[in-house]
Order: C-alpha cells, then structure tokens, then sequence
C-alpha cells in the first residue's frame, strides 16, 4: 500500500508549502481537491481544464518531490437539483484528469430532490411512512442510474478508469448495498472509495465492509470519528448539531488514533489487503480541535506503524 492524505487537510498553506509539508513526512502522494464542497486552493480546475502548459507545471511539482498525484476528488453533491454547478465541476474534474493521465477520480454518488418539483436534495434512510419509497424509486431511476450511466461513458471516454464513490451520509451510495447497486447498474467503473469514519457514525462495520466490497474498493481515505457515549446514549447517532462544537455532538471527525486505536487500523490495513485491496491510504484530516499540521503528522505516523508497505514473499519451505 501507499501513503498519502486530501491536499484539503492543509488546505491553509501554499500550494508547494503543502507539498513541502507531504514530502517531509515520507508520503508517498497527494490527492487533490478539484470543487464541490471544497474551495480547491490548490487546483484552479476552470484555468487547468485544457491547459497543457499550467498542467505540465502542477505535474512537475509531484514529481520534483518524489510525490505522486494521488486522484483527483469532486467531493460535492453532481445531483443537487438547483446547484448544476457541483454536477458541471465533477464533468470537467474527469476531463481534466483525462488530460493530465490521472485515472482514479474520487467524488460523491450526488442526492437528488424527492420529486420533480422539488428544490432540496432529500435523504431517505428509513423504510415508513410509505412515501419513502417511491422517494427513492424516483432518486435512483430517474435521476441517479442515468446520471452515472452518462458520467461512466464521460470517464472512459476520457481515459478514467476509475472512479470511486465515497461512502457518506446524504447521498444515494453511502453503504455498501447502495454501493453494489449502482455497480450493478453502469458497471465496473464505478466502486468504492471506503472512508471508516463515515461507516462508524452511521453504524456499520468499516472491517466488515472491505471484506464484503472486495474487488470493489478502488480508494480508501483515512479519517477516525470519536463517538461519544454520553452524548449519543440521549440523542443517538442521528446527529445534527454544529460540527465545531465536539462536547455537545454524540460523533465528530477525529485525528487518526484518537477515536480508534493503532490495534484497529492495524486490523483495517489487514482486512484490506485480505480484501485484495494494495492501493492508497490518503489521509483526510478533519479535526476541529487539533492544529492541522500536529494533526496529519499524527496520522502519518500512527499508518506508518501499521499498514503494508512490501510485497509478501512467505513460501512454504519444501520440506
């Protein structure tokens, strides 16, 4: 496996400050944010779309450090029903990675509105009242199969080979049954981008998923969530309070480590590649009361420790 982190993570620093930063840690890449929820401070995606020269220049400062272009990553909502903005920024993220021979791009599945007529994406996670499902009896054959059976044929015909759907809350694909899904429906492009922080909050076993998405997993991000019990035994893990306040909150993104120990990660790293998963580890650090600096640092070291980073070579002695 490989080590990286979301240039996002020390998204306050200069664009070759980062890299600085990246290189002087030992990772191995970068994933660059493109658009979405993200500013993108270091990646002008509508100046870079079909600019040779200012891709060549972005390219060369990877390749001075050592470092590698991890993915690029579109993490907005490509289905909100008002913003075509976040649909039109994950359309140019796969051209432009066409462009520069990035062949995983990392975004969101999108959540559309419950109808037509509708102006707010909606999330249904529960079977009843009935109007449930033909909520999402709409979403996914009116809006999310065609949706991506357009955007597989985008990516192929640009060169992407990949693209990995982050499993998060408010989205269509955020389990691993959605997941194999939509697989199902537009084909092997599409798998996984395995995130365990978003899989601990809403309840699931990120373990127990790397087993079952298997050939799947085309992405993993490393990111911990703390939850709360005090806080979670009276409100529940369907938690909507502001992500600064972490005291008051039953969940909350957290440095590596700090919600779930080295013995984890270490099974984490274990499970994958008994998944048959040999690809990257790219850190996302979202913690709010940690300097994020301090923070990825952290996080580096503690992956370091645990993941794979050579070829298997047991053989049975013949005896």
């Amino acid at each position: 496996m490989k080590l990286g982190f979301v240039s996002d993570s020390l998204g306050g620093l200069p664009f070759e400050t980062m890299l600085d930063h990246a290189k002087r840690m030992g990772v191995d890449g970068v994933e660059v944010n493109t658009c979405g929820w993200s500013t993108a401070p270091h990646f002008p995606l509508s100046s870079l779309l079909g600019d040779k020269q200012g891709q060549k220049r972005f390219i060369n400062a990877f390749e001075e450090r050592g470092l590698e272009i991890i993915s690029l990553n579109a993490n907005g909502n490509p289905l909100h029903p008002t913003d075509s903005a976040q649909g039109q920024g994950l359309k140019d993220t796969i051209r432009v990675a066409g462009e520069m021979g990035i062949r995983t791009v990392c975004t969101m599945s999108g959540l559309p509105a419950g109808k037509a007529a509708d102006a707010m994406p909606n999330w249904v996670v529960s079977s009843w009242p009935p109007e449930t499902q033909t909520i999402l009896k709409y979403q996914w054959e009116e809006k999310i199969i065609p949706f991506w059976t357009d955007i597989v044929a985008l990516a192929q015909k640009n060169g992407v080979e990949r693209i990995a759907l982050e499993l998060h809350g408010n989205q269509c694909v955020y389990n691993v049954p959605s997941l194999l899904k939509l697989r199902q429906a537009v084909g092997p492009v599409v798998g996984a981008n395995l995130d365990p922080s978003h899989l601990f909050w809403m309840g699931a076993d990120p373990l127990a998923a790397a087993q079952s998405l298997g050939e799947a997993v085309y992405h993993v991000h490393a990111k911990d969530t703390m939850l709360n019990g005090p806080v979670q035994a009276t409100t529940s893990l369907l938690e909507n309070g502001s992500l600064m306040d972490i005291p008051a909150r039953s969940w909350s993104y957290i440095t590596l480590g700090f919600g779930h120990g080295e013995e984890w990660w270490r099974q984490f790293c274990y499970r994958l590649k008994m998944a048959g998963y040999d690809g990257w580890l790219s850190i996302e650090h979202e913690d709010v009361l940690l300097n994020s600096l301090d923070g990825l640092e952290k996080s580096v070291a503690l992956l370091q420790g645990v993941m794979p980073s050579a070829p298997a070579d047991f053989k049975p002695q013949a005896i």
